[in-house]
């Protein structure tokens, strides 16, 4: 019997190859789209889900619920990017990133939970990102929507250990994905106090995730902690120095980080 995998976020990147990954290791693959453009590609069998909507949501679990009557592993991936000065993104800018990448993640999960009690059983992975485990500069927004996610995985993984349900955090580093084409961009202002450094820095963004790693090292990776019966909370994807950035962060004084960011961002 092949075990049932949820997806969001399944058109593009990370949840592309995740989902194409497992489907050729028989797995029953269905992916979301807000907008699929069929309903089968390599495998993944699309269906409309817009995270930001709790009908959408509940239509596209309901439609799974009854072509298979059940949902093994649900790995919420669905997210957006955002950059700029927190003092310059728009209100409405910042409340649509937590709409999509905290809110979204947790109207899934609450709408899969009740079928996986039912089942007795069930596995949740929350895609985050290193960038959660720290505030980055003029990825302020973006750190803290995926350190929320980080931190409520925590909270839900207690509540939820009597259920024989699992969660754990994936939190990758940069991958060479399409994040940076659609996320949004606070514009560079010519009378901005941030405008040079911020130009400099969004530069630097778009480096770091140019010569980023294939996506498929975190499909091999999601593979395989999807087999542990005893997960850990959090895991880190990526190359070493993004890796151990997290290490670092949580053994050196508070400002000591802060300096060895500066540096790295040329701040």
């Amino acid at each position: 019997m092949q075990n049932v995998v949820l997806i969001t976020g399944a058109s593009s990147g990370i949840g592309k190859s995740i989902g194409e990954y497992l489907a050729k290791h028989n797995y029953k693959v269905y992916g979301t789209s807000r907008q699929p453009k069929q309903d089968e590609i390599n495998g993944i069998h699309f269906l409309k889900l817009d995270v930001t909507n709790t009908e959408s949501v509940k239509s596209a679990v309901d439609i799974l619920i009854k072509k298979e009557g059940r949902i093994d592993f649900l790995i919420n991936n669905a997210g957006v990017g955002i950059t700029g000065p927190m003092e310059e993104i728009p209100e409405e800018e910042q409340k649509n990133i937590f709409e999509t990448n905290y809110f979204g993640p947790l109207r899934v999960i609450n709408t899969v939970l009740p079928h996986m009690r039912s089942n007795k059983e069930g596995f949740i992975i929350n895609i985050t990102s290193i960038a959660g485990h720290m505030g980055l500069p003029f990825r302020g927004f973006y750190s803290a929507t995926k350190g929320a996610l980080e931190l409520t995985t925590e909270a839900y993984r207690m509540e939820l250990k009597a259920f024989n349900i699992k969660m754990c955090n994936v939190a990758p580093g940069d991958f060479a994905t399409n994040i940076a084409t659609g996320r949004y961009h606070a514009p560079i202002q010519k009378n901005s106090p941030y405008n040079e450094v911020y130009e400099k820095s969004l530069k630097l963004m778009d480096e770091h995730v140019d010569h980023g790693k294939d996506p498929s090292l975190m499909a091999k990776s999601v593979h395989v902690i999807m087999q542990k019966s005893n997960p850990k909370i959090h895991y880190k994807v990526g190359d070493f120095t993004q890796k151990i950035s997290v290490f670092l962060k949580h053994i050196l004084p508070d400002k000591v980080f802060e300096k060895m960011l500066l540096k790295h961002y040329k701040l």
